[in-house]
């Protein structure tokens, strides 16, 4: 079954009382259309900052509704292709980012796409990287602003949320209730000017539920490997989860110890840090392929 959601259907915050824009069942492969992070207000460098709506910021379309998702459940989000506008844009200035404090003013910058390359100026034309921004679920308790992370997914600004990955979402209320948006037509680690590309497009998405299994985080899987998910107010705090969420994982799959696991996540795991701009913070552990094909661990 495929089907499609324009981008008339948004929210703004992830919430277990938003209606439904679609209902869809498990298996359903849908393309969802999107704006921009800023609902494509921009339309030229010459956009003054007081002429944005700053409540209409990160819009998610949907919510899609996925028949039999229960609280305790699993969301299965497999990105099947992402289609990108012709024109994105970036955005500085005061108090936004990390170099926030020494912006003096506000611009922004309209970014021609071509073939596979971003045009920046003369100079510079950056390889693309379709990634998806926020992508998550409704939350347990109450809602979450789309441009805030969580356990539920959202503004985890992840550059290997992308074409081919799959993201494995925990489920906190019926039907998930489940929405993206905030493309990226490139984006570095970190996102340190609180913008990469922002940029509206069309992904479309396989979704389906695994029942009788549940997850702290969100988890994703590419052909490189496997990642854990994990934001929190610091760095820290999200580092020390991401890893212990990920032993926690992995460690039933092994005939390993603790300890043994531990040193081999020492060894070959990588921290990487996906958002630092955020209201929370947005860390990822991530592990290689090759170790899951030694120990046979196939988690989903």
């Amino acid at each position: 079954m495929s089907t499609s959601l324009s981008c008339t259907d948004i929210i703004y915050a992830f919430s277990k009382d938003n209606k439904p824009a679609a209902s869809v069942k498990p298996g359903t492969t849908i393309s969802i259309d999107t704006y921009d992070c800023f609902q494509n207000q921009i339309t030229s460098s010459e956009t003054e900052i007081t002429s944005i709506n700053w409540d209409q910021i990160n819009p998610a379309t949907g919510p899609i509704f996925v028949e039999t998702a229960q609280p305790g459940d699993i969301l299965k989000v497999k990105i099947e292709h992402i289609e990108l506008a012709n024109q994105g844009v970036m955005t500085v200035g005061p108090d936004l980012g990390v170099m926030g404090h020494r912006l003096e003013k506000f611009e922004a910058k309209m970014i021609p796409i071509s073939g596979n390359r971003a045009i920046f100026n003369e100079k510079i034309e950056i390889p693309l990287n379709p990634m998806i921004g926020v992508i998550g679920v409704a939350p347990e308790g109450a809602q979450v602003s789309c441009g805030t992370p969580g356990a539920h997914g959202g503004n985890m600004d992840t550059k290997l949320i992308t074409t081919g990955a799959t993201i494995y979402v925990p489920v906190f209320t019926e039907g998930a209730l489940f929405a993206l948006g905030d493309m990226h037509a490139a984006m570095g680690d970190g996102e340190v000017g609180v913008s990469g590309i922002e940029v509206s497009g069309t992904a479309t998405v396989t979704l389906d539920v695994i029942k009788g299994r549940s997850l702290n985080h969100p988890v994703l899987i590419n052909e490189e490997g496997l990642a854990v998910l994990v934001s929190a107010k610091t760095l820290d705090e999200a580092v020390k989860t991401s890893v212990e969420e990920m032993i926690s994982l992995i460690l039933p799959h092994t005939d390993l110890s603790i300890n043994e696991l531990t040193m081999l996540f020492s060894a070959l795991g990588q921290t990487q840090i996906s958002q630092v701009v955020d209201p929370l913070v947005t860390v990822r552990f991530f592990v290689p392929a090759y170790f899951l094909k030694a120990y046979s661990i196939a988690l989903f």
